[in-house]
This record gives C-alpha cells, structure tokens and sequence, in this order.
C-alpha cells in the first residue's frame, strides 16, 4: 500500500525555490538573451525588435489562466513547464553553434517565455492554495527576495560565467555552455520540486460542470476591469510609466558592450555581467525596499510625481556616460548601481497603482490584467528602441527617452488617489 501524499509542506522547503524559478526565464527573455545577441553580432534593432516579442507571453498570459485553473492541478502545471523550460534551454544552447542560430534561438526563447509565463499563473495559484492566509503573508517578502535572486543570477553570475568561458573558447561555446548550465539548474528544480511539492486539497481539478460556468465568470471579470470609472487614464498611467525602462532595457547593455568609437564603454561581457548583474541589481533591491517604506509613511498621492520624475534618473545617467564614456569601471559600476537604485524606488509606485487600479470583487484577477498591460508597455516601445537608436546614436537616443517622461507626467496629473491610500496603518 502507497504512503499518503502530504498535503502540507514547511514553505521554507518549496517556497524560495518555485519562486526563484519564476525569475529565471523572465531574466533570460528579457536581459540574458540581449547581451548573449549583442555578443554573437546581432545588430541593436533587431536585437530590441525580436526580444520584444519575447514579451509577448507575459502580456497574454492572463487570456488562458483559466485553461491553467481548469485543466490539471497547478502543482502539475509547475512541474510540467519547468520540464519543458529546462527542454527549451538546452535546445537553445544546442542551436547557438548553428548557422541560422538567430532565427532557432528566438523561436525556442519564446516557446521558454510561453512555458514561463504559464508556469508563472500555476505557480501564483498554488502558493494561494498550499497557504493559509497568515503564511502567505509572512512569505511575501521570501518571494520577493528569491525572484530578484534570480535576477541576480541571471543579469550577474549568468553573464559572468559566459564571460569567463568567452576568453577560453570563443562566443558561441561560452554561450552554449552558459545555457547548458541554466538548462541543468532547469532540470534540477523539476526533479526537486516533482518530490517535494505538497498536495494541498484545495489544488483539484475542476469538474466540467463548473467548467462552463468559471469560462462565463472569467468572461464578466475581464469585461469588468474595462468598465471600471477613470479606465482610459488607467490605461495610459499603466502604459506609459515605464516607458524609459522599455526602451533603455534593450540598449544599456549593447551601449556598456559596444566599442568607444561606437558611442559605448568597451565593457566586457564579464564587467558587464558585474556592473548591470551585481552592482544594479542590488541597487535594485534597496531601492524597492526604500520605496516601499516610502509609501508606507506618507501614502501614493504624496510620493506619485516625485517617484515618477525618481525613474527617470537612469536616463540622465546614461547621457552622462554617453557623453563622457569614462573608462574608470569602479564609477561606471557606481553609476549602474544608483540608477538601478533610483529605478527601484520610483517603480514602487508603479506596484501600488496596479493595487489600487485591482481593488474591488475581482482583485486577483484584474492584478492579472494589470500586469499584462504592463508587459504590453514594456514589449511595445522596446520593439522601435533598437531602430531608433541606430538612427540618432547613443547620446541622442538616451536625451529622447529623457523626454519621454513628459507624457506620463500628464497623465500623473489627472489621477484621483485617496491621500490615505498607500499609508501603513497605526494601530490604536
């Protein structure tokens, strides 16, 4: 007779690892893969182009999240596409060495993309389902902390070793055995996670007869967020606050890598790796946790316009280094990181609107909706920012995302917030 399958599990022992999980595909669709093109001599607007559409996953990912709550558990859903993720990172490492290894490697990136994306919504779902309330809360910050990790791992230790590799066998090798790399830490998460998972209870199959029903709901909650009061200026808020980010993401690197007489530093992928990966990073984490705290004591109303000029300063960063090109990489790693840091801090704004814009009945799923729309923000703009680029050149390129701050800056002001809301609440 079988054991009994445990419907609970210590968090400590499942919990930082499916997250950290979460982070590695995004990491590698968004950052990873643009540096590894750069290397292998891809030109900036395609490389912008083509990796924007790796965001695509991410902004109709909640169009099938029923499929995902109606077919299967989550707990098979997570198992299964961290499977087929590590399957797709080794076919991208086994199609780097070919001759149309562009074309091969994009199409595996976003079947990646696809499987993280969905791996994503199994893996939201089951944390809800294997935990109470309470535990959700207290690992809410393990979360968070174990997903930027994986960014770590991903912009930094990924790029690193590649780097490394890179010097003792040439590009494609480094990055073939970069990816073979992140494939196995793939394979290894799936074999852990396949044992150690919990079964909770609430993770069960939906019957078909609620199948209909949940598809009519599903239908009416989306329908719901589109008819909520202020929904345009919603939109534009949710679209073009990060639209610095969505053009700089898909340059810094290729601006850090690239040669002086083109406009860059002349970095190598391994400084790159520790300047953007290491140092931005962790500028990143403290300046998310200094923003939070923000809002926390004087509330969003109050932080809204100064957070949304904050973001900006990466751009005015990068028109220093563009201008100067300083060869001195202590500073340049200085400068990443309080740009970085400045980014963190004006985006935790951003997180506590798309709370705000998901309160009411259907919170869970209009956070969903909000989160694709953001996708949408940042794969949109990045598309044209390589093109752009190559036509004005670096130092002109980062003064016009500089002025893209000036409609969102617009939009800031004809928001309504609750002066209140944001604030961390005293006890009496």
């Amino acid at each position: 007779m079988s054991e009994p399958k445990p419907v609970y599990r210590n968090p400590w022992a499942w919990v930082p690892s499916l997250y950290f999980a979460e982070g590695v595909p995004y990491v590698i669709a968004m950052s990873v893969s643009v540096i590894m093109y750069k290397k292998m001599g891809i030109s900036n607007a395609d490389i912008a182009l083509y990796t924007s559409w790796l965001y695509l996953p991410w902004v109709i990912k909640p169009l099938w999240s029923p499929v995902v709550d109606l077919l299967k558990t989550k707990r098979y859903w997570i198992v299964a596409t961290q499977l087929v993720t590590g399957a797709a990172l080794a076919c991208v490492a086994l199609t780097i060495p070919l001759p149309f290894f562009f074309q091969a490697t994009i199409a595996v990136l976003w079947l990646m993309a696809f499987s993280g994306a969905t791996h994503d919504i199994a893996a939201d779902g089951f944390y809800m389902l294997a935990l109470d309330e309470g535990t959700q809360a207290a690992f809410v910050g393990v979360r968070s902390t174990f997903y930027r990790i994986a960014m770590l791992t991903g912009q930094g230790a990924l790029v690193i070793v590649a780097g490394y590799f890179e010097n003792h066998g040439g590009t494609p090798f480094a990055w073939s055995v970069t990816f073979f790399i992140v494939a196995a830490l793939f394979f290894t998460l799936f074999l852990y996670h396949r044992f150690v998972l919990p079964y909770p209870a609430a993770d069960a199959q939906q019957s078909s007869g609620v199948s209909s029903h949940f598809f009519a709901e599903f239908v009416k909650t989306f329908g719901s967020f589109f008819r909520r009061e202020g929904i345009l200026i919603t939109l534009a808020f949710l679209l073009l606050y990060r639209i610095n980010e969505s053009q700089l993401i898909k340059l810094i690197q290729p601006f850090l890598v690239d040669s002086t007489a083109k406009g860059g530093l002349g970095l190598s992928t391994s400084q790159v790796g520790l300047a953007y990966g290491i140092f931005g990073v962790v500028g990143l984490m403290v300046g998310g946790i200094t923003g939070g705290i923000a809002i926390a004591r004087k509330g969003l109303r109050f932080w809204l316009i100064p957070m949304m000029l904050i973001i900006h300063v990466p751009d005015l960063v990068y028109i220093l280094l563009s201008h100067t090109q300083p060869d001195n990489f202590p500073l340049v790693c200085g400068l990443v990181g309080m740009e970085q840091f400045t980014y963190g801090f004006g985006f935790s704004a951003y997180m506590m609107y798309m709370i705000k814009a998901s309160e009411g009945e259907h919170k869970t799923a209009h956070f969903a909706i909000c989160t694709g729309i953001m996708a949408m923000g940042m794969m949109i703009p990045g598309m044209f920012a390589g093109k752009l680029q190559e036509m004005l050149g670096y130092k002109t390129f980062f003064f016009t995302v500089l002025i893209s701050l000036i409609p969102a800056l617009l939009v800031i002001m004809r928001l309504n917030i609750d002066p209140e809301f944001g604030k961390k609440k005293v006890a009496a």
